[in-house]
């Protein structure tokens, strides 16, 4: 008996720890100054009003292995599909027409390498994600508002059209992850 509590006791606290955060969704996305791989300035969710938005930030670089299981999935999903026999060829013909931006945040002690930071990822990512690359480099960490729990996990935000966050989640890609942002893009 002891056991099954522990249990679903230790269940109910991992469901917990992975579900969405319901007290973010429904509220506008706090305003976050970003800029693109050009330096120009994008605000959030500001300039994203009128299309639905995906938002994918990372804190860190162990939150790096858990991200990149998602590039290849939205990047065939939301910007193209590549034609794994022609590596320089893509299909652009796009489903959805959407925002999509892969943020890396440099908060805190990171911010002082940021710049060289954002020099190694512009090198390292292919020049086709490049338009949908921001970088934030300020001092607020939108823990709180974003209700971040882990500098090691990418988190995942879709916005509506007016920058209300409709849903999120976090961590590695599953197909019923992506299946819940569809869902909630296709409402529209």
């Amino acid at each position: 008996m002891k056991k099954t509590i522990l249990s679903l006791l230790a269940i109910s606290i991992f469901a917990l720890a992975f579900s969405p955060k319901a007290g973010v969704i429904g509220t506008v996305f706090p305003e976050m100054i970003c800029e693109d791989y050009n330096a120009k300035e994008v605000k959030l969710p500001a300039d994203t009003k009128g299309k639905y938005t995906l938002l994918c930030v990372a804190f860190s670089t162990a939150a790096e292995p858990d991200l990149k299981t998602w590039i290849n999935p939205i990047y065939n999903k939301f910007i193209g599909k590549v034609d794994a026999s022609k590596a320089d060829v893509f299909d652009v013909s796009v489903e959805y027409d959407v925002n999509l931006y892969f943020i890396p945040m440099f908060t805190g002690f990171n911010k002082l390498a940021s710049q060289n930071s954002k020099d190694k990822i512009k090198s390292k990512t292919d020049k086709e994600l490049w338009p949908y690359l921001l970088f934030y480099d300020g001092g607020k960490t939108y823990k709180d508002e974003l209700e971040f729990k882990k500098r090691d996990t990418p988190y995942f935000f879709v916005l509506d059209k007016d920058g209300k966050v409709k849903y999120t989640t976090s961590g590695k890609y599953d197909d019923k992850k992506l299946e819940k942002i569809l869902d909630i893009i296709e409402e529209n």
